[in-house]
């Protein structure tokens, strides 16, 4: 299953794409960040849902008073974790999310710390849906049902799944939601492991999936409910943080990026490895993207992309020439992304 397969997919009413790897530090809610508002730029309505419970990414869209207000002690707070909270009590099943708008025509489902509660509710049911329990049902198509209402109601095209580094239960529950996974990379050992972890676990919660949908097709309390087909079709890697660093060797830093398109492959496609490809010729590959190190701060200081930073927020100089990169690898993932998934960007 290559790249080049991915342009027979069907894409249903909600195209949801998961972004993922176990391994943390590379870059991923950044990523996430910047696609949602390059993808606006587009003229593609996008949601960015945050379903990683450090909440990193509502963290970047919304500054430290909006924050303090949306997590306030009194639920149920305009989360996520607020649109869960009855069926997480049993008072009730989920209530419809409600979705933030930093900027037309972006949304965001903001994330909550204390979505981590949910972690022992999401594991216990996943094995109760093989008991035919309809609660167990519920819970574990809560998350995939809430991006379903919280696109509706944003009107979007397109959903882009933020989830924490590893290979919990809240993560499963969020996969399950995605037809399609992309997975940020670094060019280093940590990276390639997590490849080899990720592909047998993709394989496995997408079989284990496909089984609970059988049951549920036997249980007469669970027509009407919306239930994800559990795809998570991997449509390729990123490469973030791709420049040399100094406290990095350059031998080191080839051999792994060497290694990252027939790891991808063998570990993540459950293909042969095949014949060693450069990166930059891997149909896999979405892209490999700069850090951008110098223009960071800026950008959160101006809480905005890095490839939407002016003079005004002090990118003046080189910077300027920066930006201007930036906005075009950002540009050029979002249309690689958007092709491989079926949705068209209006302003192209």
């Amino acid at each position: 299953m290559g790249a080049g397969d991915n342009q027979a997919v069907e894409v249903g009413a909600m195209t949801t794409v998961a972004f993922f790897n176990n391994k943390g530090g590379v870059g991923k809610t950044s990523l996430v960040y910047h696609l949602a508002w390059m993808y606006a730029d587009l003229g593609v309505c996008a949601v960015a849902a945050d379903l990683d419970p450090q909440a990193n990414l509502t963290g970047m869209f919304l500054d430290d008073y909006d924050a303090d207000d949306l997590w306030s002690p009194d639920p149920p707070r305009a989360t996520i974790h607020g649109a869960l909270l009855p069926l997480l009590r049993g008072t009730g099943d989920i209530d419809p999310p409600k979705t933030m708008s930093p900027w037309p025509p972006l949304g965001l489902v903001a994330g909550d710390l204390a979505l981590s509660e949910a972690e022992d509710e999401f594991s216990s049911q996943w094995a109760q849906c093989l008991d035919g329990s309809e609660r167990a049902f519920r819970v574990i198509t809560a998350l995939s049902r809430a991006l379903g209402r919280a696109r509706e109601e944003a009107e979007a095209d397109l959903v882009l799944i933020d989830v924490g580094p590893n290979l919990g239960a809240i993560n499963r529950a969020a996969l399950i939601a995605a037809d399609f996974v992309v997975v940020p990379l670094a060019p280093d050992l940590f990276s390639l492991q997590g490849l080899r972890n990720l592909g047998p676990t993709l394989r496995r919660w997408r079989g284990q999936w496909a089984s609970r949908l059988t049951r549920a097709a036997e249980l007469p309390g669970l027509e009407g409910l919306d239930m994800p087909s559990g795809a998570m079709k991997p449509i390729g890697y990123v490469v973030l943080q791709h420049a040399v660093r100094l406290d990095r060797p350059v031998r080191a830093y080839a051999r792994w990026m060497d290694e990252i398109p027939g790891e991808y492959r063998e570990s993540v496609l459950d293909e042969a490895a095949g014949a060693s490809v450069d990166v930059s010729e891997d149909e896999n590959c979405l892209a490999t993207l700069k850090h951008y190190r110098s223009l960071m701060p800026y950008a959160q200081e101006a809480r905005k992309p890095m490839f939407k930073l002016t003079s005004a927020d002090g990118a003046i100089g080189g910077h300027i020439n920066a930006v201007q990169d930036c906005y075009w690898d950002f540009r050029r993932l979002a249309c690689a992304v958007a092709e491989r998934c079926g949705v068209t960007c209006p302003q192209l």
